[in-house]
């Protein structure tokens, strides 16, 4: 009898299944904006006296990994959801934009 009764999880799963693969989908078109923002990191420097400057350091930083966090955080999202730890990918899913939002408010305290 348990058998012939249908468990909501298959469609659980799939919604899942889809959100993760937009949220992938996400994270690699901020990769390509971040590997071009990588590009462009040097030039937290151009200011004379930022090099001195620890916030700018810690821009340089974050800003030239965030295409790398981009990549790094689906790919471990993926593997947690395929080992059942749904809530942890879900958490490695959004560390690109948590990542991007700490690149953009310490990129504020740099001045131009």
């Amino acid at each position: 009898m348990k058998a012939a009764l249908k468990s909501g999880k298959v469609s659980k799963d799939r919604t899942q299944l889809a959100l993760m693969a937009l949220a992938t989908c996400v994270s690699v078109a901020l990769a390509i904006v971040g590997a071009i923002l990588a590009i462009f990191t040097p030039l937290v420097f151009d200011r004379a006296g930022n090099v001195l400057n620890p916030f700018a350091w810690l821009s340089f930083a974050f800003a030239a990994l965030f295409w790398v966090v981009c990549l790094l955080g689906p790919l471990a999202g993926w593997i947690l959801w395929r080992k059942g730890a749904t809530q942890l990918a879900w958490a490695a899913m959004v560390t690109p934009l948590a990542w991007g939002a700490a690149t953009v408010t310490l990129l504020g305290f740099v001045p131009a």
